[in-house]
């Protein structure tokens, strides 16, 4: 049995799957949590990473491996390959104001065209501009800008401050993407030094690697580019052109895969590349499973109640509705918005409503997202629901009513360490696997209009 070594390192944990090449099964997993906040040192990541390799049971036997990891994160490293601070996470909005500066320098219209992305305060060079801003001397110490996912592959392989080759950094194009001084064309010098306020020649960037193209580590192992964790969800779901993936996690996301680049200049969508040579039109949500956490604290109830509960109302929570905004918000960029919930009445403020409330706001969020993807000209015809709120059954049932689409819900699975190692794979092989993924039929009921129309009405 030839083996390859999958991972997500999540916002929250870091995952590791262990699997067949020839069929893509689980053949053995481990995990490791990670620290709370939105801003963390990068050595907790590695100490994560090497726990849950052990608890699934080591890596001697695999032969290819890849990380993918959380988008966006600044991991700024000094010329000894050391950490200069700790890594500001793609939810930390700090960098708003850094954003919005950067629009005015350069143009909207400009940044779609040049990175297909308008930068907002989850990317990398809204960080980067911040730390100019806030913290010049770190910024002037800058010798290397790593995502996530980069700096871990590179410390897996054998790098770090005790051997510090920097231009040993890999990523891919769908982490890059994510950055907002990436294009077609490579890396924007012109921007990634507008964000710093200083030369940027001489920063060691990544080197953007193919999907089908590999280094080795330390033991000659072929090592994958690695991904975004979206772009390698993309990958681990076996989405193709014409799927929408709807993810519900500590974020919420909803992208498409297309052959053609996105660029829309009001940064809605923002125009990432995928991981197999595509593109990957995306909106995402800072608000999804952890409003469902929220009401099901306040009801006092846990998620298998929360669901029950939310079913026995009927759709459209007898008007109540939830715009669930709780950390601030990037997709509509609201990073300063605060959670409402409209439509309190005697009638209406039960607890089965607001239940049904909670959902159908996280829902409304992600179908607006979908509206703003196939806005740009994108086709869907049909939703591939995953993440940790997909299972639950007030979500799936919920989510057929929101969506004018079928609404397919792959077996649970943890897709984005799966990606990765589809990638490993890929590059063991020399072709991509068509592994396959159970799933359930598409999900009952018709869509109904009043859920989102009602929940339209109160966006500002």
């Amino acid at each position: 049995m030839s083996l390859v070594m999958g991972v997500d390192s999540s916002t929250q944990s870091c995952k590791v799957v262990i699997v067949d090449t020839s069929t893509g099964h689980l053949v053995r997993s481990g995990r490791a949590s990670h620290p709370d906040g939105t801003e963390v040192d990068p050595s907790t990541w590695w100490e994560a990473l090497q726990a849950a390799i052990a608890d699934a049971g080591g890596m001697d036997d695999v032969e290819a491996w890849s990380i993918a990891g959380q988008q966006h994160g600044m991991v700024a490293l000094d010329a000894q390959g050391r950490i200069i601070r700790p890594a500001l996470l793609w939810n930390d909005t700090r960098s708003a104001d850094a954003a919005a500066d950067l629009i005015d320098e350069v143009g909207a219209m400009r940044f779609a065209e040049r990175t297909g992305v308008v930068p907002v305060a989850s990317f990398t060079a809204a960080k980067l501009r911040w730390l100019a801003d806030h913290e010049p001397g770190d910024a002037g110490r800058v010798a290397a800008v790593a995502l996530p996912h980069d700096w871990l592959t590179w410390r897996l392989r054998g790098f770090g401050p005790e051997n510090p080759a920097l231009e040993e950094l890999i990523t891919d194009r769908s982490d890059a993407s994510g950055t907002a001084y990436w294009g077609e064309g490579g890396y924007d010098l012109d921007i990634l030094s507008q964000a710093l306020r200083r030369e940027a020649a001489a920063v060691a960037l990544p080197r953007v690697l193919s999907p089908d193209e590999y280094v080795t580590d330390a033991d000659g192992r072929r090592v994958a580019p690695g991904a975004g964790d979206n772009a390698g969800a993309a990958l681990g779901v076996g989405a193709h052109s014409g799927d929408a993936v709807v993810s519900i996690g500590t974020s919420g996301t909803v992208f498409a895969v297309t052959d053609r680049p996105v660029r829309d200049a009001t940064g809605t969508v923002a125009g990432f590349a995928d991981a197999a040579g595509g593109w990957l039109p995306l909106i995402a949500t800072l608000n999804a499973a952890r409003v469902l956490d929220a009401a099901a604290d306040l009801l006092g109830v846990g998620h298998d109640e929360l669901s029950a509960l939310a079913l026995t109302a009927s759709p459209g929570a007898g008007g109540l509705v939830m715009q669930p905004w709780f950390e601030g918000e990037r997709t509509p960029n609201r990073p300063d918005a605060t959670a409402t919930l409209f439509g309190m009445t005697l009638a209406s403020t039960t607890r089965a409503n607001l239940a049904r409330a909670a959902i159908e706001g996280v829902l409304c969020g992600l179908a607006e997202g979908l509206a703003a993807i196939r806005a740009q000209g994108v086709e869907t015809h049909r939703i591939l629901l995953i993440g940790g709120g997909s299972q639950s059954a007030a979500v799936r049932t919920i989510a057929a009513q929101v969506f004018d689409l079928p609404v397919v819900v792959p077996e649970p699975r943890e897709y984005v360490a799966q990606g990765a190692a589809v990638q490993a794979a890929w590059v063991l092989s020399g072709s991509r696997p068509g592994w396959e993924t159970g799933s359930t039929a598409p999900t009952g009921g018709e869509s109904n209009p009043v859920i989102l129309e009602q929940y339209r009405r109160r966006l500002p």
